[in-house]
């Protein structure tokens, strides 16, 4: 679902940067209330799985489309919705920046579509209400599905909104929207699944890993907190080096249906902000579209996959030591 530069007008993409910022500075104020000692290795080994398994498109079939998972639902679930929150903004960043996945003009608006919705919409309308009276493996899987599939929904109503608001004449409101939702349907429906997997090993291994359910049956792990963290840890590297490797060379959900609206899925746009944001993106994004600039091996996949999660993990990690300094410095005065 990441939106490209071209989907976007300057003025809808400043007023989503606005939005996505908000949110963005309100999560930072409640993360440092929270103890942040106990979350760095959290947010960092779950940023690193969802950078991960974001490369990993799963085909639909049927349709000639695929999906890959957003993420914000599996993260809060675990981490909260401010930190959750934190963390997406860190891997967009990083996709986009690093990567070229997802336009820089337009990166206030995958934030809010693909993060806002998840860890927000998500996390404090289904997950947290379902889990107030304590967690098991049922409630996991219909938090998860049920999370997952409105959430996406919102994004995909987000996207097609967006657009609409920009003046992409080629993708009429109602079309666009009609192919959208049914598509992303089907995403968060696997989403859904693959999300109450994780959860659902995090809940056997390490129960009071999972926010909102407190330390109800903390004592009852299965695994130790540090091998959890180092089997969620080595699945993201293993995930984002190995099984990206074959990812569905389908089109996603959103290409599919601009292919579908419009006929195709590049679009082109002009004027000094778009200009200015390709250039700032070709300077920085050392391994575009996860792979070695002018080649085609597959060693440029396994090596985006590594170096984005422990990209992630660096980023969540140094947001966490700053939340800490700053924390000490008004102790001290």
């Amino acid at each position: 679902m990441h939106m490209a530069d071209a989907l976007v007008a300057p003025a809808v993409a400043g007023t989503m940067y606005l939005l996505s910022a908000g949110a963005g500075g309100y999560s930072i104020k409640r993360v440092k209330l929270e103890d942040e000692g106990k979350k760095i290795p959290v947010m960092g080994v779950m940023g690193a799985f969802v950078f991960a398994a974001q490369m990993l498109n799963f085909t639909l079939p049927g349709t000639g489309s695929s999906g890959h998972l957003c993420g914000g639902m599996m993260l809060s679930a675990i981490l909260g919705p401010f930190a959750g929150f934190l963390t997406m903004i860190g891997i967009l960043a990083i996709q986009c920046l690093f990567f070229a996945d997802g336009g820089l003009l337009a990166l206030g608006c995958n934030i809010w579509n693909m993060a806002f919705y998840g860890c927000f919409v998500g996390a404090l309308l289904i997950w947290k209400p379902m889990m107030k009276k304590g967690a098991g493996r049922g409630k996991i899987l219909a938090a998860s599905v049920a999370g997952c599939v409105l959430t996406l929904q919102f994004g995909a109503f987000s996207v097609a909104l967006e657009t609409f608001a920009s003046g992409v004449t080629e993708l009429p409101f109602p079309v666009f929207l009609a192919a959208m939702q049914p598509i992303h349907l089907l995403i968060g429906l696997v989403e859904g699944l693959i999300t109450a997997a994780v959860l659902c090993f995090v809940y056997e291994a390490r129960p009071e890993l999972l926010w909102g359910i407190g330390e109800e049956g903390g004592a009852g792990g299965k695994i130790s907190y540090k091998k959890t963290l180092g089997i969620l840890g080595i699945t993201a590297l293993f995930l984002g080096g190995v099984v990206s490797l074959f990812a569905s060379a389908f089109p996603d959900g959103l290409e599919w249906s601009l292919e579908k609206v419009a006929g195709t899925a590049e679009f082109s746009a002009e004027g000094a902000a778009h200009h200015a944001a390709e250039k700032i993106q070709e300077f920085t994004a050392f391994l575009p579209d996860y792979g070695i600039k002018n080649s085609e091996t597959a060693l440029g996949t396994s090596l985006s996959g590594v170096v984005g999660a422990l990209l992630v993990a660096a980023f969540c990690f140094l947001l966490c030591q700053v939340f800490k300094f700053v924390k000490r410095k008004r102790v001290n005065e």
